[in-house]
């Protein structure tokens, strides 16, 4: 992870760090950086790389599952959920009546 992704982290901001890094996590996601059903970097890795507490880091884990982002597997890790196509009108289901 670049030096970039540490500075979206702003400790002075009023929007919780957890908060800020789960933003940047679930943003990896969205673009697919990190993929479906693949191991998310763990609580201690993302602590390392962002600078931040190890139960920040804990916390930001938490928040993504809680978003629906993340599954943890205890004693395996956790990974990403795979996530639903975009809202499209393409995509809706054809209803009849």
């Amino acid at each position: 992870m670049s030096d970039t992704d540490r500075t979206s982290l702003d400790p002075m901001s009023a929007k919780p760090l957890y908060v800020q890094l789960a933003d940047v996590i679930a943003k990896k996601i969205e673009s697919g950086e990190l993929a479906p059903d693949r191991p998310i970097p763990s609580e201690n890795h993302l602590a390392d790389e962002y600078g931040v507490a190890r139960l920040t880091a804990r916390r930001t884990a938490q928040e993504l599952r809680e978003r629906g982002l993340i599954v943890t597997v205890r004693g395996k890790g956790s990974f990403v959920v795979p996530q639903p196509p975009t809202n499209s009108p393409e995509g809706e289901p054809n209803r009849t009546s």
